[in-house]
């Protein structure tokens, strides 16, 4: 299977600051929700996009000082994908080439919005759980 890389784009960025008054005690659970949706074009079954999105939400429950919903979208050219099994770990790979820009996004988002950044964690493996069955740890860390 050959993967080439062919961009990345925005396709919704927002932020919304909430005005939520926190005791200086109480610790700020941001809890980022991560979704993803691939997409291939009709009639060119080699260009796929991989979206990933973060959400982060304020609930009455959950207060938190702003709302942020961002989704990039990865473009791929892909050959030779010849079994469920290569797709799967083609997406896995996409993803984990698109999580860094959707990261650095976000801490661009909260900075340009004069708020002190927040940088989503360095992730170095699955962000899904359906990806973990097909994910293979070494001892140092690293993905087989």
């Amino acid at each position: 299977m050959k993967i080439d890389f062919k961009g990345i784009t925005a396709e919704d960025l927002s932020f919304k600051l909430n005005r939520v008054r926190l005791n200086p005690e109480d610790k700020l659970d941001i809890k980022p929700q991560f979704s993803r949706q691939v997409r291939r074009v009709n009639g060119n079954d080699k260009l796929q996009f991989v979206a990933l999105s973060v959400k982060i939400e304020s609930t009455e429950e959950e207060p938190k000082p702003f709302n942020i919903f961002a989704t990039l979208v990865g473009v791929f050219e892909v050959e030779d994908m010849k079994s469920s099994a290569e797709e799967r770990s083609f997406v896995i790979e996409a993803t984990k080439l698109v999580y860094p820009y959707l990261r650095a996004c976000v801490t661009n988002l909260t900075a340009n919005a004069f708020i002190a950044p927040l940088n989503l964690p360095v992730i170095d493996g699955p962000i899904f759980p359906e990806d973990r069955d097909n994910y293979a740890f070494t001892t140092d860390g690293g993905a087989n």
